[in-house]
């Protein structure tokens, strides 16, 4: 067992992800039995779960003429158009059914209208919080281990600002899956380097 000054973050790991889903990830459900196995070395476990109303901001849906994977410039900077995924109550915004959920708290994020947010700790503007990091703090946890899906997307905006936020930072690649969406991967392994993020 780890010492509870080290937590275990799993990111994303949602029907609508995985295999099968509206946004579905490669494989994304082959990670679930090493998720589940890996919790128990962790006293401190916390589950992020994208939780988007109807019409959400990112879903190309809400943009007349735009399609899945295009770009556009909201107040806060450039964002992706997604598919339409991980609506509130619905299957699709489900944890995967094997996945182990009985960590200590679930963070739901994405669920303002107008601003994405793919990190556990911020929304997409930088600057709004999710209050994940005043939870690790109050638990006295120093040290984040991410899995879970995407890597090049919220895992990795969660590594990200989790080292920028003092946090000793690892991601365990092989319990992670990437979109890879215009060699987002590759920028996502050059950030983690930079920003000193540990990979597992």
């Amino acid at each position: 067992m780890r010492p509870a000054s080290e937590a275990l973050l799993v990111v994303d790991v949602q029907n609508d992800f995985c295999p099968g889903g509206a946004l579905a990830v490669a494989d994304g459900d082959a990670i679930v039995p090493g998720i589940n196995a890996l919790m128990e070395e962790f006293q401190v476990v916390v589950l992020t779960q994208d939780w988007h109303p109807p019409a959400h901001l990112s879903f190309a849906s809400s943009h007349p003429g735009r399609s899945p994977f295009d770009v556009i410039t909201a107040d806060y900077g450039p964002q992706v158009l997604w598919p339409d995924h991980c609506v509130q109550n619905t299957a699709g915004a489900a944890f995967h059914p094997a996945l182990r959920t009985d960590g200590q708290a679930i963070i739901r994020k994405g669920f303002r209208r107008e601003v994405d947010s793919y990190s556990a700790f911020f929304e997409n503007d930088h600057e709004t919080p999710t209050g994940l990091e005043g939870y690790l703090r109050t638990r006295g946890v120093e040290a984040v281990t991410l899995v879970g899906l995407a890597t090049d997307y919220c895992v990795s905006y969660s590594a990200l600002d989790a080292a920028r936020l003092g946090f000793a930072v690892t991601v365990i690649e092989r319990l992670t899956r990437a979109i890879d969406l215009g060699g987002s991967l590759a920028a996502a392994r050059k950030g983690w380097q930079h920003a000193g993020v540990q990979v597992a």
